[in-house]
């Protein structure tokens, strides 16, 4: 940190005869201040520097004032207090005092009006509260502040500034600044994202010619500083450890200065004078293109499209036009993109090749766009693995129960029609009985009884009938157990019936597909159902067969990112015939079963991850029973039928992109 006041005025690496220079100057300063009898503030209070006694004859007059106190909020946080005075020659001078930051005013005075606190606490800056006052010498302001900050204060014309930037929290690993090297020229203190790194110096002028200033930059930057004859004027400004980098930008600021960096050598000059030299190189350079001779050059494309590029050469979007059919040249001259003036592209769609007239560096220049535009595009392997898991269990129990009553060794139910029917039976197995019995007995007492055959009698038809029947009714029944009680008046029949069908199905689909970065890509695999419908009226009615597609589609377009992941905007469909639908004499239609899912997600190189799934679950009982008889305990289950179905169905979607690179040859 390089400390410059009127003492000490040997600034290190300062030629001989500057220095000798300067403390003359300095010397005849202090005499001169000396005889006019004012008082130096010492050096240790960092308040003294070169020219900080002003000259009796550049003091302000009586007249001068404060006409007015301003604060707004800078840029990165900081507060900025403006002071402004009636006139001329007005010298304030700033000091850190403790947690306050103090503004003497010796030489102006400050209006009643302006004599109040100001709270800026809202403007969230490390200033929060104003005190100006009156002092017997003329005013002061005393900042007070909250945090570390830094503080600095320059002046221009009749305006004082003092800026109050809040101190960064350094960051561990983090090297200081003045070990950062030289600093980021041609950045102003305006911009919010310049980060200075120049060596800390504390520089306090008042009234000093802004050439000097510049030099003693030069001499801490370790640069060639080179001031345009028109850099004229002094300046007064205060800065403590501020890097010398933002103290130049402050004094160029101040001045209404620019600066221009060409390897070691900064050249300073007034706004207006740097705009009108790149101006006028800019126009020379213009004027040269236009004289320049046109050449004429084939670019081959082997990957893209030369028409794409030529359009995007020429900036059709704003306003140029590139000819279909392999000619173009129609450019607007308000906009050529990476065409000169005179110049022109044109594609041949057969030979995919560009052709180019212009002047060589503009041709030099679209040469190397299409190298780095002409490269294969990488390629990207879409794996999806569509899972349909279905899985039910069923289960039912059922009854039958009978009584039947017996009278002349014939059964009888309750059923009178069955009754009809059993005594029809028996009166014919009685009567055929009775024969066969008579036919034997003649036969043995005939003259040879060797031949007669003991007939087969023939049983009593017998009915048994059912007061419940709800046996078990599922597609594939199982088995059942049945138990009959016969005695000698009575036929007790019981049967119970059961089953329980479990079922489990699992089906995969793994569609793949292969496509460029950024391009759709669709695969499709099923069938098309027919079926028929008819149009017209009355009895003038025409077939006609449409047809609806049960596919499996897996549609995709890939984006490969810089970071190396993929980006996929996919639709995945999974449709399947679901049985038919009767529409009477007009015949079916298909109902299709549809699976479908449409996302977009980010998905890491080779990574599987899971776009989609449906989950569904049904569970439901059924009783049929007979009222009043199946809500007895225990026997009520003789007069009911009971089932239980439960089904569970899940749907998954998985997606695994590969990304495939293709090297150019």
């Amino acid at each position: 940190m390089t400390v410059t006041n009127e003492k000490q005025l040997r600034p290190v690496r300062r030629p001989l005869s500057l220095r000798a220079c300067a403390i003359g100057i300095a010397l005849g300063l202090y005499a001169a201040a000396s005889s006019a009898g004012t008082a130096v503030p010492v050096a240790g209070m960092g308040q003294s520097a070169i020219g900080a006694m002003a000259d009796p004859a550049k003091r302000a007059p009586d007249g001068v004032s404060v006409s007015s106190i301003d604060f707004k909020r800078g840029d990165g946080g900081s507060g900025k207090l403006i002071l402004r005075f009636s006139g001329d020659g007005a010298a304030p001078d700033m000091r850190n005092m403790g947690g306050n930051v103090v503004v003497d005013i010796g030489n102006a005075q400050l209006p009643a009006a302006l004599q109040r606190p100001i709270n800026v606490g809202d403007f969230a800056t490390p200033v929060q509260r104003i005190d100006a006052h009156a002092t017997s010498s003329g005013a002061q302001l005393v900042l007070g502040t909250r945090g570390a900050f830094e503080s600095m204060a320059y002046q221009s014309g009749n305006e004082y500034i003092v800026e109050i930037v809040p101190r960064a929290t350094p960051v561990a690993g983090a090297k200081p600044a003045a070990a950062v090297g030289a600093a980021r020229v041609g950045a102003t203190s305006s911009d919010a994202t310049v980060r200075y790194s120049g060596k800390p110096v504390t520089f306090n002028f008042q009234d000093v010619p802004v050439r000097t200033v510049l030099q003693l930059i030069a001499e801490e930057s370790n640069l060639n500083i080179v001031a345009a004859d028109t850099v004229q004027g002094n300046v007064t400004l205060r800065l403590m450890n501020v890097p010398w980098d933002q103290a130049l930008d402050i004094v160029l600021q101040a001045k209404s200065l620019d600066k221009r960096r060409s390897g070691n050598v900064v050249w300073v000059a007034p706004q207006k004078e740097i705009s009108d030299f790149e101006q006028a190189k800019e126009d020379a350079r213009i004027n040269l293109e236009e004289r320049a001779e046109k050449v004429t050059e084939y670019i081959p494309v082997n990957y893209g499209s030369a028409e794409d590029i030529a359009r995007l050469l020429t900036e059709e979007s704003k306003g140029n036009t590139v000819s279909n059919g392999g000619q173009g040249g129609g450019q607007s001259n308000m906009d050529r993109g990476f065409l000169s003036q005179r110049g022109s592209i044109s594609y041949d769609k057969r030979t995919n090749t560009l052709l180019v007239i212009d002047i060589p560096s503009r041709v030099a220049n679209i040469r190397s766009l299409v190298q780095q535009l002409d490269k294969p595009v990488d390629q990207v392997v879409i794996e999806a693995r569509i899972v349909i898991a279905n899985e039910s269990v069923a289960r039912e129990l059922g009854a039958r129960f009978g009584i039947s009553g017996a009278k002349d060794n014939a059964y009888y139910s309750g059923n009178l029609e069955t009754n009809s029917t059993n005594r029809n039976a028996d009166y014919q197995a009685q009567q055929t009985n009775t024969t066969l019995i008579n036919n034997y007995n003649a036969c043995l007492a005939g003259t040879n009884p060797s031949s007669c055959v003991t007939p087969t009698l023939v049983g009593s038809s017998i009915t048994r009938g059912l007061m419940t029947n709800l046996p078990a009714t599922l597609e594939n029944p199982a088995g059942a157990l049945a138990l009959s009680i016969l005695n000698a008046g009575y036929l007790l029949d019981i049967e119970l019936s059961a089953i329980q069908e479990q079922g489990r199905g699992e089906v995969i689909s793994n569609p793949r597909i292969v496509t460029s970065n950024q391009k759709e890509a669709v695969i499709k695999q099923g069938r098309e159902i027919g079926y028929v419908t008819l149009t017209g009226t009355g009895g003038n009615l025409t077939p006609t067969v449409n047809f609806k597609e049960a596919v499996l589609e897996l549609k995709v377009t890939p984006t490969i990112t810089n970071d190396g992941r993929v980006f996929l905007n996919m639709g995945v469909k999974k449709d399947e015939l679901d049985g038919f639908i009767s529409v009477g004499s007009f015949g079916e239609v298909p109902q299709i079963a549809k699976r479908e899912v449409n996302t977009a997600v980010l998905v890491d190189d080779g990574q599987t991850v899971v776009i989609g799934g449906v989950y569904e679950f049904s569970d439901s009982n059924d009783i049929a029973k007979v009222p009043f008889l199946g809500d007895i305990p225990v026997l009520g289950n003789l007069f009911r039928n009971k089932s239980r179905t439960k089904t569970k169905a899940e749907l998954l979607v998985f997606v695994t992109p590969k990304v495939m690179r293709v090297a150019q040859r």
